[in-house]
């Protein structure tokens, strides 16, 4: 049967020539890659960029997220970021948006506050899926703790409580 399936291929392309070449050969060429989403990411970008009035948006080195009031001491600061301090309650803010984790980590300061709470810990997380923006939580955490007059200082928390991901939170007792 292969045979025949050949046989009847044959004799279908039996007047089939060849394209000639002419020498002029057309070059299709591919479309310049545009981002799909660039117009909304940058309007987002610009609206973010104006909310807050952010003092800087780069924060790289945990140095740039640790805050200490000028009536706190270095070595409470100290003490803070090695983890010396018992810590009463934590939230985590991951997957909230921008919006829902401000009003969020205000309610929780302002009620642990209230509650008598001397240390908490905030999860922001390190942004690794937040893209070219870069961690869009942890930076705008950082504004708003050092905005609250019941925050005394905060330093990024040791390795095994989340290290960069995560704030120990002194609060005015």
């Amino acid at each position: 049967m292969a045979d025949n399936d050949e046989d009847l291929f044959r004799r279908a392309m039996s007047d089939v020539s060849p394209i000639k070449q002419t020498g002029t050969e057309s070059i299709s060429t591919k479309p310049e890659p545009r981002a799909l989403l660039r117009r909304r990411d940058e309007a987002t970008v610009l609206e973010e960029s104006l909310q807050d009035n952010p003092e800087r948006s780069d924060l790289e080195s945990d140095d740039e997220m640790t805050f200490r009031r000028d009536n706190v001491s270095p070595v409470t600061l100290r003490r803070l970021r090695r983890g010396r301090f018992r810590v009463d309650q934590e939230i985590d803010l991951h997957g909230l948006t921008r919006a829902e984790a401000r009003a969020t980590l205000l309610e929780f300061i302002a009620e642990e506050s209230r509650h008598g709470s001397r240390c908490v810990r905030v999860i922001h997380g390190k942004g690794l899926r937040s893209g070219h923006r870069g961690p869009v939580l942890k930076q705008s955490v950082n504004r708003w703790l050092r905005r609250l007059d019941n925050v005394l200082a905060f330093t990024p928390a040791r390795r095994v409580d989340g290290g960069s991901g995560a704030l120990y939170v002194l609060l005015r007792a």
